[in-house]
């Protein structure tokens, strides 16, 4: 999978833009959960009030406050709060807007704690702070008497009394006295929270909005990023497959290349576009939660590790037990293009022979097959989900059994339990999700390897490093030296020794019996495989030392079957040159005898061929091949037994039109049929790969027994003697 992500090069900036954006997101989703702990702890719980810091005060009240403070903290809160208005006599104090809330709130705290506590334990025998003042005696009259010295020490025995109260009751008390003040005061504390709430409420809904519209340009990114690394992956592909040999074709077979092609650059294509979006943001979540966790509550940070732990073993043993399975399918799926491409190809000899009901129980048994394998993979994969949730709901429980106690103990606050089991959930389905990558992985990872071994496939036909140009004064010429040839693999050669020469304005043709070489010998001509032995020139150059592709368009090379690709019967006679003149391809088509079954087409040239010329006959098929190849005005015509589905008559005219038009061209014939062949000018017989004849058709009948039988075999005596 490692070697598909080089393709991502052109895509960097799109990566680190995901990146970038993803952290975004980690940190709104991250920031929700504090907002919800304010919503029930501040909104809910202390009535919109959020500290100690209180924003109005009666005169009277602010005296009291100042009475438990050193002179230090005094003299900064008197000057932080101003005279604004009076309520029923008494004048009220506001803090100062460009005051720090945070400080007025630590310093007004445990004064705030200690008024609400001895106003609450004034009629209390089991009062926990005492002041050890005289029956009758205010205390904060006697605090307002007091020197400064004495007034610090009864601070600093009230001090090492509430040490050991939580910060959380200390600020809860603080609060309450706070709302009891705003309410002697007239300040409508209803209102406060209605505030509070719908403030926090809009901050969370945009918050929730920024993070959805920055997943959905995550998403976009990737998508777009994931679409142009499949194009990639199917052009490198494709273009390595159309530069393969037939041999390498063989290797892998035309079913597998197509679902390499198709099949398996989908699944890595739909695994890049959650990958980013998963494995980059999984970890910035996981790690981002811990550490807001750790800030609500350290205590609880292992129920998360026991969490965290119990997915990664689920995930190991799911992954154990699906891998292997994975590894099949793609091979399944292999073999089920292969029997489709067999049957769907095969109908017309299916249906002659009445064989469907054996072909349905063979297509059965190779889908019956991937889908057992499919079944395999989901049940077991379906096993992962009610697992997932089944830790996640025993977290909750353990969490809010142990968030009970700490709110009993006044450590946490309900807020923080909510806050914390949004944390925890968000840790666990970061884990989640990469495990639910883990369904999709293992699959892409078997995919990509199958794309890359395509692609790292190295060339059995390619271009020499030191490429030499033909030589002019050989236009045509077609040498064989001492070649032989031998299929990869193989345990014997197919052609041996074969020494003869092809010149321009000649015709050559081959002959021999089924097996013989004759189409392997032509097939090395083009280089659609590479001579074991020996030399093959053309022009009078070693073709392992030309461009390819110069070679090639050297060549116009009919196959045995005639292939025709969708379009026009113009666009496929343009095939091998799509600059030729429509007079051109009339003349192509006249000297290939298809003129009289293409006028009567409708549309004629501009007839629409079907998807491998079904909506032609195969005569009809092979002769617009041969057009094709007329067209092209090469400077070596290869003729592949590509009469063979012509009526003598047709195949005697179409060679005589093409005798005039190929004299100082060379022309290279296999063929079956005697007739075809008798009047070349060289005449090549082969049997079992060796040459054992070369001459003319009378020579040959005089001095070529081999040449002799397959003549006789076609023709009478007469025939031939008159021929």
């Amino acid at each position: 999978m490692l070697k598909v992500f080089k393709y991502l090069k052109s895509s960097i900036f799109s990566v680190l833009a995901i990146i970038l954006l993803l952290f975004v997101q980690a940190f709104l989703d991250l920031t929700l959960p504090d907002y919800t702990s304010k919503i029930v702890n501040v909104g809910v719980q202390q009535g919109g009030i959020e500290n100690a810091a209180i924003e109005k005060v009666g005169e009277d009240t602010l005296n009291k406050l100042v009475l438990f403070m050193d002179n230090d903290d005094k003299k900064y809160i008197l000057n932080h709060y101003e005279k604004t208005d009076t309520y029923k006599g008494e004048t009220i104090y506001e803090l100062k807007e460009d005051s720090n809330t945070d400080k007025v709130s630590s310093i007004m705290a445990e004064p705030m704690m200690i008024i609400n506590y001895v106003e609450q334990s004034k009629n209390s025998k089991d009062a926990e702070i005492s002041f050890d003042l005289p029956e009758g005696v205010d205390l904060y009259q006697a605090l307002s008497m007091m020197n400064e010295e004495q007034r610090s020490a009864m601070l600093k025995d009230i001090n090492k009394t509430i040490k050991d109260i939580p910060d959380t009751i200390i600020d809860q008390a603080a609060v309450n006295y706070v709302k009891t003040e705003y309410q002697r005061i007239g300040v409508d504390t209803d209102q406060i929270q209605t505030m509070y709430i719908f403030k926090v409420g809009l901050i969370m809904l945009g918050l929730a909005a920024a993070a959805m519209a920055v997943g959905i340009f995550i998403v976009f990114i990737g998508s777009r990023m994931a679409a142009r690394l499949a194009k990639t992956l199917r052009h490198k592909v494709f273009t390595k497959v159309v530069g393969f040999s037939k041999n390498e074709i063989k290797t892998y077979g035309q079913s597998s290349l197509i679902t390499r092609t198709t099949n398996d650059v989908q699944q890595v294509q739909m695994v890049v576009v959650f990958l980013f979006r998963v494995v980059f943001f999984a970890p910035i979540v996981g790690i981002g939660g811990v550490m807001k966790a750790m800030k609500t509550n350290a205590d609880m940070t292992y129920i998360i590790a026991v969490a965290v732990l119990a997915i990664l073993a689920v995930v190991i043993v799911l992954f154990a037990i699906a891998i292997p399975k994975f590894n099949r399918v793609q091979k399944l799926i292999d073999k089920l293009n292969l029997v489709t491409r067999e049957i769907l190809s095969g109908l017309p000899v299916i249906r002659a022979f009445s064989n469907e009901r054996h072909e349905e129980e063979r297509f059965e048994e190779a889908n019956k097959r991937l889908t057992k394998v499919n079944l395999f993979i989901n049940r077991a994969m379906s096993f992962m989900m009610p697992v997932m949730m089944l830790i996640m709901n025993f977290v909750c429980l353990v969490i809010i059994y142990n968030g009970a106690k700490g709110v009993d103990t006044g450590v946490m606050q309900v807020g923080d339990i909510m806050a914390y089991i949004q944390y925890t959930m968000q840790i666990i389905m970061a884990f989640l999700m990469i495990s639910m990558m883990s369904i999709m992985l293992p699959r892409a990872n078997v995919s990509a390897k199958r794309i890359m071994e395509i692609i790292e496939t190295p060339d059995t036909i390619y271009n020499s490093d030191h490429l030499v140009e033909f030589k002019p004064e050989a236009r045509g010429k077609v040498e064989f030296k001492n070649v032989s040839f031998r299929y990869p693999d193989a345990d014997y050669d197919v052609i041996t020794d074969i020494d003869l020469v092809a010149n321009p304005g000649e015709t050559t043709a081959f002959i021999g019996s089924t097996g013989s070489g004759k189409s392997t010998l032509i097939n090395l001509i083009p280089r659609f495989y590479d001579v074991t032995d020996g030399e093959l020139l053309v022009d009078g150059v070693n073709i392992k030392d030309v461009d390819l592709h110069e070679l090639r368009e050297k060549i116009g090379f009919v196959p045995q079957k005639g292939v025709l690709f969708t379009g026009t019967i113009k666009d496929n006679i343009k095939y091998g040159n799509d600059k030729i003149s429509d007079k051109a391809v009339k003349k192509a088509l006249d000297v290939a005898q298809a003129t009289e079954f293409v006028s009567k087409l409708k549309g004629g040239v501009d007839y629409d061929i079907s998807q491998g010329g079904t909506n032609v006959s195969g005569g009809q098929k092979q002769r617009l091949s041969i057009a094709r190849a007329i067209a092209k005005d090469p400077d070596i015509y290869v003729f592949d037994d590509s009469f063979s589905a012509l009526d003598f008559k047709t195949d005697a005219k179409l060679r005589g039109e093409l005798a005039k038009i190929t004299k100082d061209k060379t022309v290279l014939i296999v063929a079956q049929r005697i007739s075809t062949i008798m009047n070349a000018d060289k005449i090549v017989v082969l049997d079992e790969g060796r040459v054992v004849g070369i001459g003319t058709h009378k020579e040959l009948m005089k001095n070529c027994t081999v040449y002799k039988e397959i003549a006789l075999s076609q023709l009478s005596k007469e025939e031939l003697e008159n021929a």
